[in-house]
C-alpha cells in the first residue's frame, strides 16, 4: 500500500510503502521512474538517499517496509550537502554521506516513530531551516522546461549562457538541462495518460514528435513501453 501526502517543507512529499509478502508480483516490481526528485529514505532501519534517476530503477531485495521524503527537484542538494550528480542513478547509505553519529540518533528517533514518514519529515524541515531558501532560478527551470519551453529559449530567459545553466542543473538535479526536459516531459505524457488521454494525442500535447517518439523515450526511461508502465498499479 502506498501513500503520500503534501510535506510542511515546500515543494516536497512525504510518502510510505508497505508491500507485504501476499501482494501480487506486479506491486513488488513496480519501478521507480525518473522525476528530477531526490528521496530521503528509511527502509526498516536503514537510512539511505536516492538520487536522481535518469532510468527506472527497480527496489532490491523482499516485499518490505518504506517511507521518505521527495524533495522538489533541485533542492535537495543543499539540504542533503552533496552535490546531486555525485549520487545519479544511486541508493547510498546516509552514514556515508553525514557524520555516523547523527545518523545513528536519527535512525534511533526514526525506528521508534510510530511514523517513520514524519520523523524523517522533521529531520528534513531542520536541515531546510539551517541551509535557507533554495535558489529561486532551479524553480524557474523546473516550471518552463516541465511547460515544455526549448532548453536554449529558456536560458536565454534566465540570462544564462548554455555552459553556466548545464553546470548549475548537474549540480543541482544529477544531469543536464536536456536530461532534465525528458525526465519531466517524461512525467507530463504519463499524467495526460492516466488521466485517459489517448497515447497519440499525449504525445502531441507533451511535446513528442509523433507516439512512436513517445513509445521509444519512455521505454529507455522507464525500462518498459507504455502500455506495460500504464497497467501496472500506482
Amino acid at each position: 500500500m502506498y501513500a503520500e501526502r503534501a510535506s510542511r517543507l515546500s515543494g516536497a512529499v512525504v510518502w510510505s510503502r508497505t508491500v507485504g509478502p501476499g501482494a501480487p508480483a506486479a506491486d513488488t516490481v513496480r519501478p521507480v521512474l525518473p522525476d528530477g526528485c531526490m528521496d530521503l529514505l528509511w527502509n526498516e532501519g536503514r537510512l539511505l538517499v536516492a538520487g536522481p534517476d535518469t532510468r527506472g530503477h527497480l527496489p532490491d531485495g523482499p516485499p518490505a517496509r518504506w517511507a521518505g521524503v521527495r524533495f522538489a527537484p533541485g533542492t535537495a542538494p543543499a539540504l542533503l550537502g552533496v552535490p546531486a550528480a555525485e549520487l545519479r542513478d544511486r541508493r547510498v547509505d546516509l552514514a556515508d554521506l553525514w557524520p555516523a553519529a547523527h545518523v545513528r540518533r536519527l535512525r534511533r528517533r526514526v525506528d521508534a516513530a510510530a511514523d517513520p514518514a514524519a520523523a524523517l519529515e522533521a529531520e528534513a524541515l531542520a536541515r531546510a531551516a539551517d541551509a535557507g531558501p533554495p535558489d529561486p532560478l532551479l524553480g524557474v527551470l523546473v516550471t518552463a522546461l516541465g511547460a515544455g519551453r526549448p532548453v536554449a529559449g529558456t536560458a536565454d530567459e534566465l540570462g544564462l549562457g548554455a555552459r553556466q545553466l548545464h553546470r548549475r542543473s548537474v549540480a543541482a538535479f544529477g544531469y543536464g538541462p536536456k536530461t532534465l526536459a525528458r525526465v519531466l516531459r517524461l512525467q507530463r505524457a504519463l499524467a495526460l495518460a492516466r488521466a485517459g488521454v489517448p497515447l497519440a494525442e499525449t504525445a502531441a500535447r507533451a511535446g513528442f514528435a509523433d507516439q512512436a517518439h513517445l513509445t521509444r523515450d519512455v521505454t529507455e526511461l522507464a525500462g518498459m513501453p507504455p502500455g506495460e508502465l500504464l497497467a501496472l498499479p500506482r
